[in-house]
């Protein structure tokens, strides 16, 4: 590379930098050519998610830190959106408040219509789990559950467990390539199965909106691509709103957009598709 910051994407991308919401009302270029004719291009769809100036402060004795300071950004479904930066920048904070894990300090977070900041908390868990499929940097499967019974187990906590839905759960498992290991424990699939488990887990509910924490941290470089192509497709072709934190800039290239995240704001926003594949083209030297 030319000697910057990994997650720096450079000046040639300051031409394309926009606050994280503008342009996100219609889908990118490389969004819509996947979407196709799918509910056709979106331009009437509700948004998936309106984060409106996200604030998180923390009191450090007479000081107060700004984790999070004024994010905002709109996701419709079919999206598929990268946040990174350097640590520190507030990229899991803001997935924790865009997940409803974290109360924001000021600013409002809505998914599918529903302002979360206006639910009492056991509303909001029941709210999350119906709505938010989440994945972690550790896939924190049950270890002594299959891998059908860990992908069913959402639809059990959600009450919707039956026989259309453990097809589903099968099929999906299918796709995601472990269709003969449903019966395999946890312990028994390698980490990049593993992941991909956890993704079904995420998934299974269908839920609008899809987040992943670092999702290839702990996967070496192959199984980090197979898993981050396989999210990526089932968002775009199963119309989720996903959005992912990396620190690898190279799993931006299936992405529709990069926010860059510097001192809790947004710094810039990348959408021009040949900006991304080259950002995560340079990350590979």
């Amino acid at each position: 590379m030319t000697g910057r910051r990994p997650w720096d994407p450079g000046p040639d991308a300051a031409a394309t930098g926009r606050d994280a919401r503008v342009g996100a009302g219609a889908p990118s270029p490389a969004a819509s050519g996947r979407q196709g004719s799918t509910r056709g291009g979106g331009g009437s769809e509700a948004p998936a998610l309106v984060a409106e100036g996200l604030r998180k402060t923390y009191a450090l004795g007479r000081q107060t830190i700004r984790a999070v300071d004024g994010v905002s950004m709109t996701l419709r479904r079919g999206e598929f959106v990268a946040l990174v930066g350097p640590s520190g920048s507030g990229k899991t904070s803001i997935l924790a408040m865009l997940a409803g894990l974290l109360r924001p300090t000021e600013g409002s977070v809505h998914i599918a219509g529903e302002d979360l900041g206006g639910l009492a908390d056991r509303r909001l868990a029941r709210f999350r789990r119906r709505n938010i499929g989440f994945t972690f940097q550790q896939n924190n499967l049950v270890p002594y559950l299959t891998v059908l019974e860990n992908v069913t187990l959402m639809l059990s906590l959600n009450g919707r467990y039956d026989g259309e839905g453990a097809r589903r759960a099968r099929e999906l498992l299918e796709r995601l390539g472990l269709g003969d290991r449903l019966r395999s424990l946890p312990s028994q699939l390698s980490g990049g199965q593993q992941q991909r488990v956890a993704i079904a887990r995420a998934l299974i509910h269908q839920p609008p909106v899809v987040l992943a924490d670092e999702p290839t941290a702990s996967l070496d470089t192959e199984r980090a691509h197979q898993v981050v192509d396989t999210f990526a497709n089932l968002i775009h072709h199963d119309r989720r709103a996903g959005i992912m934190v990396t620190h690898d800039l190279r799993m931006c290239r299936v992405v529709d957009r990069v926010v860059v995240l510097r001192d809790g704001t947004v710094d810039r926003t990348i959408e021009d598709r040949a900006v991304i594949e080259r950002l995560a083209e340079e990350a590979l030297i």
